[in-house]
């Protein structure tokens, strides 16, 4: 195996596994639409829709006589398939997958061309020891019950696997491939690409690398857990930062949504706004959109079905077989959280509480086929069967049954004949990330005409609160799955419930469904899709990481790296230049815990400080006395404390303060309300400063923190309304400050004071890293709002810490290229050569 230690993931994702095929490359357009003629007044044609999912929309059955030994057909009932009709009507569609199970062995260019030709279906080809280790071990054995809340402590037992890198790497060589396969056809300017569900989570990331400026969107089809279940995972990091290399990421709930976001602040440290009903994650000049919506049904599909002359012969024979009785229907697939079992104990605990409902009440249970292999599958086949029979032997008489399991697959027709027939549908599933069920039965009772019933149609749902269409069902009665006397009670209500109320339930539920189809689902994502990625061609983009932990910086087009290259000429050719240093996150690592300047930035700045052409200060939030003591080896530097409060020229010459009145009677309101947050808060602390008080909660819970921190700066600038202070929120902070007190001001001070001794400065250099330091930007790039004006031949260098949105024009990656920079411009005077700075992070893909 590979040493853990080799950075590039990307390239490593194959090293154990066995060469993936090399096909000859596809002779397919970048681009594929309807051949037309070319008209002057013909539409532009609409972007190509390329649809990625694990499993393409297809069947296959075995026939020799048909063309590759199997017979295609489109499969209607995937999701993949049905958002087509939520797709514009002039957008070619291109769907991206594995092929049916049954022909995944056919693999072929050939095979490849015929399903293009007749399917728009460009199959992904894997070898089978792959695809096993890919699908049936790290997605459906480690990711997917993780997803599902269930941590694997026990595999034995349950069927879940601990983390196994090897696995992994197969995770991610399957994602490249499905990588290389979109290489092929994809335009990048173009076409829009969607990816479906967990088993492609690392595929944006394989993508972005390739295509800087590709337009990516990504549904995740099941839960995303907590924070606390999806930060046990090993890498993390890695697959967090797949789904931001998308330009849109869905969720089927807000619960979904709020987890994923809260799993970025955590890990990431990155922040959410919500801006005019979009929720936005700023993540390196990119905005990744977040969207919530639960997928549809397919109408027009169902419909069909449930006209079908089969769907209404069954029908009536089961509401015949089932005269004279209640009948309740399940619908699930065979795995662990579907909750078979305990909706079998809840039968029985329902006939146990209320036995006039013994010979009259049954629950017709389905169980679909498993999707997955594995012993987690087979017991659970078990216990519903025990179940089923102990019920049926305590229960059940000649001609009742109260428990009917209907175990192996059933056609679709079927399903709706039992839904049409059923008056109540109950769903336990303890953990899902949609269930369509609901949804299906629905309509079905709504559209079915099969049993002549001319009355208003009418249903009751008994639903798991831990399924995501649980929330758009305000009409169902929901119930804790893991609680069967609760079950059985909401069994009991849906049974006793009046018609009339059956029937309001039902029409606000069919309501929601008949308009919230699958295509409005398509439709909406699709269309914000198009607007995440709007801002594509007005900006730069570059490519930088490693690995897993590869990402795109987007800039604009005004918004450079500031280099030593670009910066020197300036400074050699200047002769009064003042520069302006923020500390903590500029010339020191923010997270850095011991905060003493190192011997190395006392060196640069008393080499910058001995130039007569310069002056140098450091501006920033902390206290006088403290930066006083760290300062003190550099004789000539310049300070500006506490945002400028206090100012002083240099080591020896004395603190001046602002004009303001010193009147601080203010701090015996605001610390008391400090204190009272720091107490409920905890990793939280107050900094006292002479002119202002700081509550820092950087080490407390991200959450928690941020918003005690909202809390606190409501409740301050409330109690503080009258006094003369300005109440601000920074970075992990909540300060309070004299009114007329920031950096802007103070460095506006500055300049006003070396214009009046003639030294007007031909160049100024100031660097920051927050919000506070914005002000000091602002004061030297507009001078139509600062006081003092600057030469019109001055050179002036704004420059951030980081990509972000700023009004500096420059910015550096880190402290480290600060410290490089600044040693660049030190040595500049000596005329010496000087080596080219190597950043530690090199760009690629510059567009």
């Amino acid at each position: 195996m590979p040493s853990l230690s080799c950075h590039n993931l990307l390239d490593l994702a194959a090293a154990d596994e066995a060469p993936l095929p090399s096909p000859t490359p596809l002779r397919l357009p970048r681009v594929m639409s309807v051949a037309s003629p070319a008209s002057p007044t013909s539409p532009p044609a609409a972007p190509r829709r390329v649809i990625v999912s694990h499993r393409l929309p297809l069947r296959a059955a075995p026939d020799p006589a048909a063309p590759f030994g199997f017979a295609f057909s489109v499969d209607a009932d995937t999701v993949a398939y049905q958002l087509r009709s939520g797709l514009p009507a002039a957008a070619p569609v291109l769907h991206i997958g594995t092929l049916p199970a049954a022909a995944a062995e056919a693999a072929s260019d050939e095979l490849s061309n015929y399903l293009v030709a007749n399917f728009a279906c460009l199959p992904v080809y894997l070898p089978s020891d792959l695809h096993h280790r890919f699908y049936h071990g790290f997605c459906k054995h480690y990711l997917w019950p993780l997803l599902h809340y269930l941590l694997p402590l026990t595999p034995s037992s349950l069927g879940g696997l601990p983390f196994d890198r090897a696995l992994y790497h197969s995770f991610l060589s399957a994602n490249r491939a499905f990588a290389d396969r979109i290489t092929e056809v994809l335009s990048p300017d173009e076409d829009l690409v969607w990816i479906h569900d967990y088993h492609l989570l690392a595929l944006p990331t394989f993508l972005r690398k390739r295509f800087p400026r590709a337009k990516v969107g990504f549904f995740l089809h099941s839960p995303f857990p907590s924070s606390e279940i999806f930060r046990t995972i090993p890498v993390r990091e890695d697959l967090v930062r797949a789904l931001l290399n998308a330009d849109l990421v869905g969720f089927h709930t807000f619960d979904y949504a709020r987890h994923f976001l809260s799993a970025c602040s955590r890990l990431l440290g990155l922040d959410y706004q919500s801006k005019r009903g979009y929720i936005g994650i700023e993540y390196y000049g990119r905005t990744v959109t977040v969207k919530i919506l639960p997928v549809g049904i397919d109408m027009g599909q169902l419909r069909s079905v449930v006209s079908a002359a089969e769907t209404g012969d069954v029908a009536r024979r089961v509401a015949e077989a089932y005269k004279g009785r209640r009948l309740m229907v399940g619908v699930d697939d065979v795995d662990l959280f579907k909750g078979i079992g305990l909706k079998f104990l809840a039968m029985e605990q329902l006939l146990v509480e209320h036995p006039e409902l013994r010979g009259r009440a049954v629950l017709v249970q389905i169980a679909n086929p498993a999707r997955s292999e594995g012993r987690d599958v087979q017991g659970v086949q078990d216990e519903a069967r025990a179940i089923s029979a102990r019920v049926n032997a305590r229960f059940g008489s000649p001609g009742y049954t109260p428990v009917v399991l209907i175990d192996g697959p059933v056609s679709a027709n079927v399903k709706a004949a039992y839904y049409a027939a059923a008056e109540c549908c109950v769903v336990s599933a303890v953990r899902d990330g949609l269930n369509r069920i609901p949804y299906i039965y629905t309509v079905c009772r709504q559209e079915s005409t099969a049993l002549g019933d001319d009355a208003p149609k009418r249903s009751v749902i008994v639903l798991s609160e831990f399924v995501g269409c649980s929330p758009s069902l305000s009409g169902a009665i929901r119930v804790n799955p893991w609680s069967v006397e609760s079950v059985a009670e909401a069994m009991n209500a849906a049974l006793r419930m009046s018609e009339a109320e059956q029937r309001l339930r039902h029409e606000k539920h069919y309501k929601y469904v008949s308009t919230h189809d699958v295509a409005y689902w398509a439709r909406s994502f699709d269309q914000d899709l198009q607007r995440a990625c709007k801002d594509h061609f007005s900006r730069r983009h570059w490519g930088i990481g490693f690995g897993m932990s590869f990402k795109v910086v987007a800039l604009g087009p005004n918004f450079r790296r500031l280099s030593v290259e670009h910066i020197v000429p300036s400074y050699r050719r200047t002769d009064n230049r003042l520069i302006l240093l923020d500390y903590d996150g500029t010339v020191m690592p923010e997270n850095s815990i011991d905060k003493t300047p190192s011997s190395e930035v006392i060196s640069v700045l008393n080499r910058l400080c001995e130039d007569p052409k310069n002056r140098v200060f450091i501006v920033s939030g902390r206290g006088k006395d403290e930066l006083s003591k760290w300062f003190a080896p550099c004789e000539k530097l310049g300070i500006a404390a506490e945002h400028g409060y206090f100012t002083r020229w240099s080591r020896d010459s004395p603190w001046e303060t602002s004009g303001l009145a010193a009147d601080f009677d203010w701090k015996k309101t605001a610390e008391p309300v400090m204190q009272l947050y720091t107490e409920a808060t905890d990793g939280s602390y107050i900094e006292h400063k002479e002119s202002a008080l700081v509550w820092h909660h950087h080490e407390a819970d991200p959450d928690f923190g941020s918003c005690q921190a909202k809390e606190l700066l409501d409740h301050l600038e409330n109690v503080l309304a009258n006094e003369p202070v300005v109440v601000k929120r920074g970075q992990h902070i909540v300060e309070v400050n004299p009114q007329g007190i920031s950096k802007g001001v103070v460095v506006e001070s500055l300049l006003s004071s070396v214009v009046k001794i003639g030294k007007a400065p031909d160049f100024v250099l100031c660097i920051g890293d927050d919000r506070s330091d914005e002000d000091m930007f602002e004061s030297i790039v507009c001078p139509s709002n600062s006081s003092v004006k600057l030469p019109a031949t001055s050179e002036v260098f704004a420059c951030t810490v980081g990509k972000k949105p700023s009004m500096a024009k420059y910015y550096l990656d880190d402290t480290v290229d600060v410290i490089k920079m600044l040693e660049g411009l030190a040595n500049a005077p000596s005329q010496r050569p000087w080596p080219a700075v190597q950043l530690r992070v090199s760009f690629e893909g510059s567009l």
